[in-house]
């Protein structure tokens, strides 16, 4: 992991992204500069073709191209690249079309140029991740990790390494605070130990003056609870100190970025209100004549430091959904509409919140708001939940783009500890990877209900 504006990114995912970003822009400044013959560095070329391969490696980031996770899933792997190298061409012709940038010289009078731009992506894409998942399965990745505590409490960090970073970490061995042998600088570089991770119970036992010096050759050494928060990008919440927002990054930003993210919100909602004016129409009409009610639907959702507000919605549901009390939807939810299945899974549904922002009441990105109804209940059963409400909540987040939609007090647990992380180290940086990976879920439908 390395740390990006106090947010973690895999390493291996950076090389990944830098080792298709070079050939990529190096392939479309050849196309743009002048003849190589020429001898002449084309500085304006360059420059465009930045801005060209930019347009299409944030493309592949969008759908999710550079998620660790990706390369172990053949199937969906090959969706990815294929949908990844279409949707690329589009984002270039975009880009191109508003820098001015003439694109004659890329696809030429060949009207197949454009396919083969994109087979040539899908190869490109499929075959570094094919490579990729064989480099993980020999462990040429793979950093190797010393655990020092006892094995129950070893176990939590095991797993975390075992379950979702297959293939980047290993556990060289555990034990005890009293082996100091096994923790001098000598015994830990002749094992080829990356790093140390120290479990909360160890800690008071700890020799220090070992770990020091291996911390000066190159070292790491972590907490349990601070290793598993970076590979697992989330909070565990079963270790977080009462009065952990204090040490909070997140929340100690200065009146600058706050107002360059209410900046970016309005820009933002006007600029998505105006693009999907005429989809809001159609989704108004489809409302209309397919059930009887109301267009929109208004809510009363719990925001920044408890206060309520009306959230705006487009109506899913039968008029009389909750005549019965409020409910969690479910799989398959026998009260949402035809047209409201369709605007749910789309997220057309959540649109009408752009005014919510607008206002004020609602960030683009942060925690997704709850009921007050709701809010009531999980408090009581679920510690820190009351923390989320200490930023404003957001259309999307960074739970919604890491976890499917909960519908249970262990899925609101699961997705607070996402919640809670996106508070810790909320940046500009991580809301804009945010808004990114918004575009993969709409795109493939996750977590819709």
């Amino acid at each position: 992991m390395t740390r990006i504006f106090g947010h973690y990114v895999p390493l291996e995912m950076l090389g990944l992204w830098l080792l298709e970003f070079l050939p990529c822009l190096l392939a479309i400044y050849l196309m743009l500069a002048a003849p190589p013959s020429s001898g002449v560095f084309d500085l304006i070329a360059f420059e465009q073709a930045i801005a060209l391969t930019l347009a299409v490696s944030l493309t592949w980031i969008a759908i999710g191209l550079y998620r660790p996770e990706l390369c172990l899933q053949t199937r969906r792997l090959f969706i990815s690249t294929a949908i990844g190298a279409t949707l690329a061409l589009p984002a270039l012709l975009v880009v191109a079309m508003l820098a001015g940038i003439d694109t004659g010289s890329l696809f030429g009078a060949s009207p197949l140029r454009p396919v083969q731009f994109i087979l040539t992506w899908v190869v490109l894409l499929f075959a570094t991740r094919v490579a990729f998942r064989v480099a993980l399965r020999f462990n040429l990745f793979a950093r190797r990790v010393l655990i020092v505590g006892d094995a129950p409490a070893a176990a939590r960090t095991r797993e975390a390494i075992d379950h979702l970073r297959s293939g980047f970490f290993s556990v060289c061995g555990v034990v005890r605070p009293s082996d100091t042998a096994a923790l001098v600088p000598a015994a830990l570089a002749k094992n080829r130990v990356w790093a140390v991770v120290v479990t909360e119970e160890a800690r008071g036992d700890l020799p220090q003056d070992p770990l020091m010096q291996g911390k000066h050759a190159g070292i790491h050494v972590y907490s349990d609870v601070e290793f598993r928060e970076q590979q697992l990008r989330r909070i565990d919440l079963d270790h977080l100190a009462a009065d952990w927002m204090l040490f909070a990054p997140g929340l100690s930003r200065g009146p600058l970025e706050a107002s360059i993210r209410r900046g970016c919100d309005l820009l933002i909602s006007l600029c998505v209100l105006v693009l999907t004016s005429p989809l809001m129409v159609f989704a108004a009409l489809a409302i209309r004549f397919d059930s009887p009610g109301p267009v929109l639907y208004r809510q009363e959702r719990v925001g920044q430091n408890g206060r309520v507000f009306t959230l705006l919605k487009f109506r899913s549901m039968r008029t009389d959904a909750e005549s019965r009390g409020p409910a969690w939807a479910s799989q398959r939810d026998p009260r949402v509409t035809r047209v409201g299945n369709f605007i749910r899974r789309t997220r057309i549904d959540e649109l009408p919140q752009l005014i919510n922002v607008l206002r004020g009441e609602m960030s683009f990105v942060g925690p997704r708001p709850e009921r007050p109804h709701f809010v009531e209940q999980l408090r009581e059963v679920i510690p820190f939940y009351h923390d989320r409400g200490s930023v404003k909540p957001g259309i999307t987040g960074w739970a919604q783009v890491n976890y499917p939609y909960g519908a249970s007090i262990e899925d609101t647990r699961q997705k607070l500890s996402y919640d809670l992380y996106y508070v810790k180290r909320r940046s500009l940086f991580l809301d804009f990877l945010i808004l990114i990976a918004t575009v993969r879920v709409i795109l493939f439908q996750e977590g819709s209900r």
